[in-house]
């Protein structure tokens, strides 16, 4: 039987301490039709499915959490309970589809049964259907889910694009093994600096995102209570344009997502009549640490950084270049490793002891997040299931710690698609801040090809198109 470790039994935990809010991530994939008959479907989906065992597991606790809990196998597995059909009034709109979104990912799944769920929608505009995979976080992370989720299509070998930016730095080889005590003595004081010097950002790393935690954002009506309903939307950009972005001014595809994710929330901010500031929108950016040859196991794997996103500032420019030196910075202050340490260290601290911690630290009201921005690298290449082309790839973040609002960032083929979901009442603006992602995008693609001099003022500013 195998445990939970501490990270993923956390989800578990903090969402107990809310009964409003759903652990719970999931991806939304948009098909050509027409739709197979469903019980043709279903058989289908479940020779696949069953490949993993976590679909076909069922958590067993113990009483005061004395261990973690145990993943085991489920006698009374009934696939029925998992696999449903939803059906929209035909022609089904993205309104339609989104709200049928929210509707499942606002319930908790059931915690005596495997913790997924599979929907399939039909009726949708243009002769499309849907499938909806609901998953816990306590099983996957959003990496291991992507592979689940291409593990379904018809093609399993698809490439996935490297997420680079969102990856831990490979470990280096020890140097090949030398006869000569000089050289002895040279590697093990180069060990030793390398040691202290990443010992010393590590620590660095986690005053910082202490800092970031126990620090208050500037108050707005981004963070606060939440209800027990949803509302989610999605906006899919180019690629093409995104990397024209990326080419033109030096920066990595998280900065462009995260620069067009920047500018939509100050606008968002204004629209309430409210002063974006510097501190408005400290953001929690999720860090993957997994290793290749651990990219299909089922577990959590991340590590996190914090960093504020410029609300403050209303030049575009100003802002993605912002937004690639607080990440720069953020990579180099060693809050990756800081919370890759602190994650190691806590499955060396008695479960109870943990448990108990993270349950406490999670039912109080925090203030120094405020937002959600998680990058997944998807398929490169269209993929297929049954025969029917995936036209859209869609990504769906959880909700939890009183944050109002999430962005989940999902590369399919030549887009890359945002996902976002809100509180119903506090956040009902979604489709906006959906919209003003596109802008965002557009009008960073359309700077990408002018050319630029500095004014006296500092900022950038377009002299000529072309």
């Amino acid at each position: 039987m195998e445990q939970l470790t501490t990270l993923d039994a956390g989800f578990l935990q903090a969402e107990d301490a809310d009964p409003h809010v759903s652990l719970a991530i999931g991806a939304l994939a948009v098909l050509a039709g027409p739709m197979p008959d469903f019980a043709t479907l279903t058989a289908e989906l479940a020779d696949r499915i069953m490949t993993a065992p976590r679909f076909r597991q069922v958590l067993r606790t113990h009483p005061l959490d004395l261990e973690p809990p145990e993943w085991v196998d489920d006698d009374a597995f009934d696939l029925s309970h998992h696999v449903r059909l939803a059906a929209l009034p035909r022609p089904g709109d993205d309104a339609a589809l989104y709200r049928v979104v929210a509707d499942v990912m606002e319930r908790r799944l059931d915690r005596e049964r495997p913790l997924w769920e599979c929907w399939v929608v039909d009726g949708l505009a243009h002769n499309r259907w849907a499938i909806l995979i609901k998953i816990h976080h306590c099983v996957v992370d959003g990496v291991a889910a992507t592979h689940l989720l291409t593990g379904l299509c018809d093609h399993r070998t698809e490439e996935h694009a490297e997420p680079t930016e969102n990856r831990e730095p490979a470990r280096r080889q020890l140097p090949s093994v030398s006869l000569n005590p000089a050289d002895w003595l040279a590697w093990a004081w180069r060990t030793s600096c390398g040691v202290t010097s990443a010992t010393t950002r590590a620590l660095h790393g986690g005053l910082d995102l202490a800092a970031g935690v126990l620090r208050p954002a500037a108050a707005s009506s981004l963070t606060g209570p939440v209800s027990d309903m949803r509302r989610y939307a999605t906006v899919e950009v180019s690629m093409e344009d995104v990397e024209s972005v990326c080419e033109r001014f030096g920066v990595t595809v998280n900065d462009v997502a995260l620069a067009a994710i920047t500018d939509s929330f100050r606008t968002m901010l204004l629209r309430r009549g409210e002063k974006p500031r510097r501190t408005s929108l400290r953001t929690l950016v999720p860090v993957s640490v997994r290793s290749a040859d651990a990219e299909g196991r089922p577990d959590n794997r991340v590590s996190v950084m914090l960093p504020y996103l410029p609300v403050e500032k209303s030049d575009p420019i100003q802002q993605l270049l912002t937004v690639h030196e607080r990440m720069t910075r953020a990579k180099g202050s060693g809050q990756r490793q800081a919370g890759s340490a602190l994650i190691a260290a806590t499955n060396l601290i008695p479960f109870p002891v943990t448990a108990w911690a993270v349950r406490a630290l999670t039912r109080l009201p925090q203030r120094g997040v405020v937002t959600l921005a998680t990058n997944v690298p998807g398929p490169r290449k269209r993929v297929r299931l049954m025969g029917r082309e995936v036209i859209r790839l869609l990504p769906i973040p959880p909700l939890a710690l009183q944050l109002r609002t999430g962005v989940a960032i999902l590369s399919y083929a030549d887009h890359l698609a945002f996902g976002i979901i809100g509180d119903y009442d506090a956040a009902p603006d979604v489709g906006e801040l959906a919209d003003g992602i596109a802008r965002a995008v557009s009008r960073l693609a359309e700077l990408s090809h002018g050319h630029w001099r500095c004014t006296p003022a500092g900022t950038l500013a377009l002299v000529q198109g072309g």
